[in-house]
């Protein structure tokens, strides 16, 4: 096997290999096209541009991209050094390679800020944690073009390959080199790993190794070089033997050596901390056959041949590698009792390996490709991809563990078609839905930003605020001058088109809400201290007077009274009584009783059995209701008072006077739109947000609630409701809704 070569002298044959004609031909015009604009232009390692342009466009080819992705290749470099050039691509080359095109120019964009803001505070003393948070929002900003078209990635890598090449050739080894091999090595190596292109991960691994660690690599890359003439003539001696033996038995496979990655030599000497000479996979080589059930068949033979190591057995034909990645992998030991690896695989895994992902980019469609019609379950396994390689780079970042939560939940929560990705100036990147507005982007922000948001640039235009943000632009705010607090939102941005996001919403309603609040508090206020001038009492405890009313604080008073549900006669009341003040029930009115129920005089409905003309009320005690069992007690002056059959006061009455005891039954002369006053109790474990939901139910079932009296003690809420119903079914449907909400224990019908 042979690894991806730097093109010195490219031909237009390697350039368009494995295309159809017509393809073939559009690349060849991108070809022509570049060379005379790119001229004599340099990239910014001093290379001359077209010669950049075309190792990446021949590594794209060697990976057997399509040709949509190899003309962005030739074209992206152009972008960069005149950006008004991009105009021009889309007519030419059509919209999928400006799009591709423009989203490597991002990702390098992207690159440069990151740079930038690391550099500005590496000087002022930036530590460990702040370096692991700014990698992992690099990683954030990959994601930003990555998830739209994942040939960007394969362009950016196959620029990166291009790049370190370029490198080497020259033997510059300076900064710039050391830091560039870095930023491959944390980000982009483990990236090709992830997306199973092999022959770029492993050459982008030891190149960025060689200008990281000098004088490491060359220590390896010697001992390789004085062992390799014994080694090579040990593992074709292996080879000789193993094809033997398959022929003797009727297999027909491809055997070969495998090359050695000096960064994977190195990993697993300082991983292990082994010597040179117990390495492994230093002798290895591969097996490639038709089929699974031969590769199976095949290492029965190797095992045959030679004793294996049990502890050095991988079967990722059967558990395959997160990646995708399958093949059997074994460590036997030969005659003279040197290790010496080999794997196993079919030649669909074997090309998978080689190429991965890039492999399966390619959609013929007469004479042309298409990308855009890629299956949802491959976008699926695209996400997961990314999960996974993110774990595998910050993973080993001490003490990130929130971090990688954060990340997680982020790309649980983000579906492929409502999010996108904007920046701020500094590079930091929001995720917002999509359709979101530079409202929903300065809310992101921050609160107060939203707040005080009066307009915004994005990527340096101004733009109204209605504007719908693009994945990759860069959004920046223009606020209010002033101090935090003192401008506030406008009610439009409640209307169409201005706040998408819930969270935006959300937030700007809680700015009115407090606004609402504070003009009733003040309300409320001047409505006490008017009650208070008028019984000559201004030099009263405010706070006092609220806890003798039953509130906490002063405030809550305040807005009771504002809102009207609390009366200044009680105010009043207890500025004359000395004692305690019993608060009644209209004191805690939620709504008002309406004119149909029986406590604004409308007519129960009792018949009392073969008696006319009697005057019936419904007693406050156990408060009846259709179609309660009822029955009378004939009172002194006041009519029949009518209980139901189970109410503990009715039988101390009658146990006392049991002649004054009458029979009676509903009746039909109350009307349907008749309702009656009932108790209802609710024990719950006392939270925030409690009462709101259940009201609700109450308001859903069409139940008016017209008073309530609460109590917390020890975490639990105690919950009186006074609601009207126009039949104890509609009460029982509404009872069972509320246990099922959080922390209530009982509810039940008093």
């Amino acid at each position: 096997m042979v690894s991806i070569s730097a093109p010195n002298s490219v031909t237009s044959e390697q350039l368009v290999e494995g295309l159809s004609a017509p393809d073939s031909a559009r690349v060849l015009d991108a070809l022509a096209y570049a060379t005379e604009a790119y001229g004599d232009k340099q990239t910014f390692a001093g290379r001359a541009a077209l010669d950049f342009a075309i190792g990446v466009a021949t590594t794209l080819a060697f990976l057997r991209s399509d040709a949509e992705t190899r003309i962005a290749g030739l074209m992206f470099e152009l972008t960069m050094l005149e950006p008004d050039t991009a105009a021009d691509i889309e007519p030419r080359f059509g919209k999928q390679v400006c799009d591709l095109a423009t989203g490597v120019r991002q990702l390098i964009r992207l690159r440069a800020l990151t740079q930038a803001q690391h550099g500005s505070a590496a000087g002022r003393g930036k530590n460990a944690a702040q370096q692991a948070v700014a990698q992992v929002e690099t990683l954030r900003k990959m994601l930003l073009a990555m998830a739209s078209d994942m040939r960007v990635v394969l362009v950016r890598l196959a620029a990166c390959v291009t790049t370190l090449r370029y490198f080497a050739e020259l033997k510059l080894f300076n900064e710039m080199t050391r830091e560039y091999g870095k930023e491959t090595l944390d980000l982009y190596a483990p990236l090709a790993n992830r997306l199973g292109i092999w022959q770029l991960k492993w050459e982008l691994e030891d190149l960025s190794f060689r200008f990281i660690e000098p004088e490491a690599y060359k220590r390896i890359a010697k001992m390789l070089e004085e062992k390799r003439m014994m080694r090579e003539g040990f593992v074709s001696s292996a080879i000789l033997r193993l094809q033997t033996e398959l022929a003797s038995a009727g297999i027909q496979a491809e055997v070969f050596g495998r090359p050695k990655h000096i960064y994977s030599i190195w990993n697993k000497m300082r991983g292990k901390e082994l010597d040179f000479t117990a390495l492994y996979d230093v002798r290895a080589f591969r097996v490639i056959v038709a089929d699974v059930k031969t590769c199976y068949t095949v290492l029965g033979v190797v095992h045959n041949i030679w004793t294996p190591i049990p502890k050095e057995f991988d079967d990722y034909i059967s558990r395959p590698k997160p990646n995708g990645y399958q093949s059997l992998h074994t460590v036997v030991t030969a005659e003279d009792g040197r290790p010496l690896e080999v794997q196993i695989r079919t030649n669909e895994m074997h090309s998978f390996a080689e190429y991965g992902v890039a492999a399966h980019w390619r959609y013929k469609e007469e004479g042309g490709s298409n990308f855009a019609g890629q299956k949802y379950d491959e976008k699926i396994a695209w996400l997961r991809q990314l999960l996974a390689w993110k774990t595998e780079v910050a993973d080993a970042v001490v003490g990130q563990e929130e971090i990688q939560r954060e990340w997680v939940e982020k790309l649980k929560s983000a579906t492929l078609d409502d999010r996108i990705f904007v920046m701020t100036p500094q590079a930091r990147v929001l995720e917002l839905p999509v359709g979101a507005t530079p409202v929903d982007f300065a809310y992101h922000l921050h609160t107060d930003v939203g707040h005080r948001c009066r307009g915004a640039k994005v990527d340096g235009i101004m733009v109204p605020l209605n504007t719908q943000l693009k994945n990759g632009q860069t959004c920046e705010i223009i606020t209010a001058k002033g101090a935090p607090g003192t401008a506030g939102p406008s009610r439009d941005w409640l209307g169409t088109g201005y706040a998408v996001s819930t969270r935006t919403r959300s937030k700007i309603r809680a700015w009115f809400h407090a606004i609402d609040m504070q003009e009733t508090l003040a309300h409320g206020r001047a409505l006490v201290e008017k009650s208070l001038q008028r019984e000559g009492k201004t030099a009263v405890n405010l706070e006092a007077l609220a806890q003798k009313l039953g509130f906490a604080k002063v405030d809550e008073l305040f807005l009771s009274v504002g809102k009207d549900e609390f009366s200044l006669r009680h105010v009043e009341q207890a500025l004359h009584d000395n004692g305690e003040v019993v608060v009644p029930e209209d004191a805690v009115l939620v709504g008002k009783s309406r004119a149909s129920s029986v406590e604004q005089g409308a007519k129960s409905g009792v018949l009392v059995v073969g008696t006319e003309g009697l005057m019936t009320v419904l007693a406050k005690c156990c408060k009846p209701a259709p179609p309660d069992s009822i029955v009378g007690f004939v009172t002194r002056g006041k009519g029949v008072s009518i209980h139901r059959a189970t109410c503990k006061n009715f039988e101390e009455m009658r146990a006392k006077s049991p002649e004054r005891v009458i029979f009676t039954e509903w009746g039909s002369t109350g009307g349907h739109d008749t309702v009656y006053p009932v108790d209802v109790f609710i024990l719950a474990g006392d939270r925030q947000g409690l009462l709101r939901d259940i009201s609700e139910i109450f308001s859903r079932e069409k139940i008016n609630v017209i008073g309530v009296n609460t109590q917390s003690a020890k975490g639990q809420a105690r919950m009186t409701f006074t609601a009207e119903i126009s039949a104890t079914a509609q009460l029982l449907k509404a009872l069972n809704v509320i246990k099922d909400v959080s922390g209530v224990l009982e509810a039940r019908r008093s």
